[in-house]
């Protein structure tokens, strides 16, 4: 395999033993949530990908992370290697995902990493360790929604100066002024964008970093559902 975006941090030994895992189980396994499926490729496409999360100062030292609309277990699964001292949670709603998340977790031996299949708008009603109401040093989303929406979930799971990276392709206008119009009511302040290559599994991938401002604003979590389709600051 060629070197990744994690070689810049000291990764702890297994690491690479317990994506190695994952990225045979993707191949072999035809309920794997996953177009990409030869293992080199999985490599650069998820893992890879995954990994240039690590650049963020806030998310390699958080201890608690909850990863949105998990998926596959990207990027929750490669960072909870990565970071064995940090409990990640994989937020999914899909039942056949969560199933694949659970035996990836297993094949790879990671302690530090569950499954937690619910909407992220129910979880975050719930209070710690179980729950993730305000128990979160720092919230992941890779590419599942729009920058405001995923602000809104992840503002209610965050401490109060926890931060969200969220890993978009290229960059949309329309999306940035939209959150920054949203960011009063949710209690999120966008910080930076960082553009990265050349491991990113999208050709314009971002990441864009959002920091959460003061307590959870009066209201959130709403209904689920409802972040998706009435985002704040939409239409403005």
């Amino acid at each position: 395999m060629s070197a990744s975006p994690g070689d810049e941090i000291e990764l702890p030994a297994g690491a690479d033993a317990a994506r190695r895992s994952v990225l045979e189980l993707l191949a072999a396994d035809r309920a794997a949530p996953s177009a990409v499926r030869d293992p080199a490729e999985a490599w650069r496409v998820h893992v890879a990908d995954s990994l240039t999360g690590l650049r963020i100062e806030a998310l390699r030292e958080a201890r608690r992370i909850a990863d949105l609309g998990a998926g596959a277990g990207f990027p929750g699964i490669p960072i909870a290697a990565a970071l064995p001292d940090a409990r990640v949670d994989l937020i999914e709603s899909i039942g056949r995902k969560c199933d694949f998340m659970g035996r990836a977790i297993a094949v790879a031996g990671l302690a530090n990493a569950r499954v937690v299949c619910d909407r992220a708008e129910a979880w975050a009603t719930q209070e710690p360790p179980d729950g993730g109401r305000e128990g979160n040093q720092a919230v992941t989303a890779r590419a599942v929604g729009r920058l405001s929406t995923l602000a809104e979930l992840a503002s209610p799971l965050l401490v109060d100066g926890g931060v969200m990276v969220a890993w978009k392709g290229r960059r949309r206008i329309d999306e940035e002024r939209e959150l920054a119009s949203a960011a009063s009511r949710l209690g999120m302040e966008p910080v930076e964008i960082l553009p990265v290559g050349p491991y990113a599994g999208s050709r314009h991938r971002h990441l864009h970093v959002v920091r959460k401002s003061g307590p959870t604003p009066p209201g959130l979590p709403r209904r689920p559902g409802m972040a998706k389709k009435r985002p704040f600051g939409a239409g403005r």
